[in-house]
């Protein structure tokens, strides 16, 4: 039954499974490799091959359908309708290639940040990739459970073993936070299976279902992609958790899996719980404004760079979450577009933390005023991610907030007009950073600017700010036939 909703793989190779398991070779390729330099450039290829794969799939992705493409279906247990089944959308298709161009870029960031056990901080890395887009990938339950617990591991490990002074505490709050959500998640999919006999995904989408039966297991969704996000009042693991992270676990953490919260929201809540979506929707905004501002507000606040930009992300991600419970079409873009965008610009200002704390050893922001005149060329890269993360026109947060904005004043123009301080407040917050960056104090310290390899990881990203931000055309092509469907369909249940 699971495959009439995939189109026939056009390749003639499981590409999916594959994309999904290069990291996973390339892990157990590490344990056989005892040189340092080794392991790092087998790590760095093992990305590259995958990255270079994911274009593959971008280039035979057909954006005319909204069927799920590249099927793969393999019975796993067929007594209980779980079977091994893979396929990919508009919605998943650039998540997947934000995965696979982050994870070299990861490799490169911690070439020389990451000092000891070298071997199994680049596993750990390896091993999110292949849990990221599984998860992505995934269109049994069960597969999906399994990809979604699987990211919880190493990523605990990568705080854990190779954070900050208080990586103890970071670890085990984001560890029990997102074990507490994912226990949410089961229970709802073993609610949505006890009615349907299946584990198939969109085989569970846009049935008639009750409405007591919407309201819980909506409820259930929601608690669990709610701290994934995390929306407000779920946030509180996050600052920590960013903070103490090495940089390639902050980048992995706010570029990719919080994004997998608002994944969960547009895959399950809305075609699952369409109704209970509706009904629930005036309070995930409210939860979304108040997270925009109060995110906004506290970073005014903040004397610690990574804690800044992590708290930022409450706020980004309250325009995702609002966006998605705009329920209107530009509201669905909008918010899709914001996840890619939030996934570029915060992933590289927390790169470019990275490459201070290197050199200063320090997070503070008045540690590392005045740095304009002795690295030019860093301020540079800051000064370019600092304006996007606030919207600036041309770069791309601002095509995605404005999508959001249009999707919110459809239907609540006065949740759009509470929207709009959140905006303003991000132009504050990053301006001031970027003031005390660039001309804070006369600094008369020798310090190095940013190395060849340094630029070359942050170019792309570079790239993607000005690609999406004013041509962002090809973008919306790519997931507007998904996202359309998904409205309309939502439209015929709800109206």
């Amino acid at each position: 039954m699971e495959q009439q909703f995939l189109l026939m793989n056009t390749f003639s190779f499981p590409i999916l499974s594959t994309a999904i398991f290069i990291p996973l070779i390339g892990a157990v390729l590490l344990f056989f490799i005892k040189n340092e330099t080794a392991i790092k450039v087998t790590a760095l290829i093992t990305g590259i091959v995958n990255l270079i794969l994911s274009f593959v799939l971008f280039s035979g992705f057909n954006p005319d359908t909204h069927n799920y493409q590249f099927g793969e279906f393999i019975p796993w247990i067929p007594s209980y309708n779980i079977g091994y089944v893979l396929g990919i959308d508009g919605i998943t298709i650039f998540l997947i290639l934000l995965t696979t161009l982050l994870t070299p870029i990861c490799v490169l960031c911690s070439w020389t940040a990451i000092k000891e056990r070298v071997k199994e901080f680049m596993f750990c890395i390896l091993i999110m990739e292949c849990a990221m887009i599984g998860v992505f990938c995934a269109l049994d339950f069960i597969l999906f459970y399994i990809f979604w617990e699987a990211m919880l591991i190493p990523m605990y490990l990568l705080i854990a073993i190779w954070g900050g002074p208080q990586r103890d505490y970071a670890s085990i709050k984001f560890f029990i936070y997102t074990l507490f959500g994912s226990v949410f998640l089961l229970v709802a999919i073993i609610a949505v299976y006890l009615v349907t006999g299946s584990f198939s995904i969109p085989n569970a989408m846009f049935r008639n279902y009750s409405m007591t039966f919407q309201i819980w297991v909506f409820l259930a969704f929601a608690i669990a992609f709610a701290i994934k996000v995390p929306m407000f009042p779920f946030h509180t693991w996050l600052p920590a958790a960013h903070t103490e992270a090495p940089t390639a676990g902050s980048v992995f953490l706010a570029s990719v899996l919080l994004k997998m919260g608002t994944y969960g929201f547009l895959r399950f809540c809305l075609p699952i719980t369409p109704k209970a979506s509706e009904l629930f929707a005036p309070y995930i905004i409210i939860l979304s404004l108040i997270g925009i501002i109060y995110g906004g507000y506290v970073c005014l606040s903040q004397t610690d760079m990574k804690k800044l930009i992590a708290y930022s992300s409450v706020a980004h991600m309250g325009f995702v979450t609002l966006g998605i419970f705009s329920l209107t079409l530009f509201g669905f873009e909008g918010a899709l577009l914001q996840m890619l965008n939030h996934g570029v610009t915060t992933g590289a200002l927390f790169l470019c933390v990275g490459i201070i704390y290197e050199r200063t050893h320090s997070r503070q922001i008045f540690d590392n005023a005045g740095l304009g005149k002795i690295m030019p060329v860093y301020v540079g890269f800051f000064g370019l991610f600092s304006i996007s993360s606030f919207a600036f026109p041309g770069t791309n947060n601002f095509i995605g907030e404005l999508y959001v904005l249009l999707g919110i004043f459809k239907d609540h123009k006065i949740a759009g007009l509470f929207a709009i301080p959140g905006a303003v407040l991000a132009a504050a917050y990053m301006l001031r950073l970027l003031k005390q960056i660039v001309w804070g104090r006369e600094d008369k310290r020798e310090i190095e600017d940013m190395n060849l390899r340094e630029i070359i990881y942050l170019i792309p990203l570079c790239i993607l700010v000005f690609w999406m931000g004013l041509f962002p055309r090809p973008f919306v092509l790519t997931i507007e036939k998904t996202l359309g469907y998904l409205h309309s369909q939502l439209n015929v249940i709800l109206r």
